[in-house]
């Protein structure tokens, strides 16, 4: 079974770290995607820019009206994300309290990644048959 761990915090404790602490912080980062790669867990995952890039986009009446910025108002942001491969979800959990932020206090929301039976979107989703998921 696929999960998905989002990365969530608040993302101006990066804006005072040191050169030393952001090395640290980029460190625990590589260290815990290269455990994950080693288990055989990793599926895919990425940092996401600040929220300052982010862009929401609704669709009312058939008109697109653009946000700037997260879709809503909070200090607490996504900040990356994992998509893991676990027997189950205490597997998941176990994961997800191993990312670095973890230990600072940091939320990880982990959420179970759809299984396609239309088999055009299974395809899609790298779920044919054969296909790693």
């Amino acid at each position: 079974m696929r999960y998905m761990l989002l990365i969530v915090g608040d993302e101006s404790q990066y804006a005072n770290m040191s050169e030393e602490e952001q090395a640290a912080s980029s460190g625990a980062w590589a260290d815990y995607t290269k455990a994950l790669t080693d288990a055989g867990a990793f599926v895919s995952g990425d940092g996401l820019q600040s929220s300052t890039t982010a862009t929401t986009l609704r669709v009312e009446g058939g008109e697109r009206i653009l946000t700037d910025g997260p879709f809503v108002e909070t200090k607490e942001t996504i900040g990356g994300f994992y998509v893991i491969e676990c027997k189950d979800l205490d597997e998941a959990i176990d994961w997800a309290a191993k990312l670095p932020h973890a230990a600072r206090g940091g939320i990880t929301e982990i959420r179970p990644v759809m299984e396609y039976e239309d088999p055009r979107l299974a395809e899609l989703h790298g779920q044919a048959e054969g296909a790693a998921s």
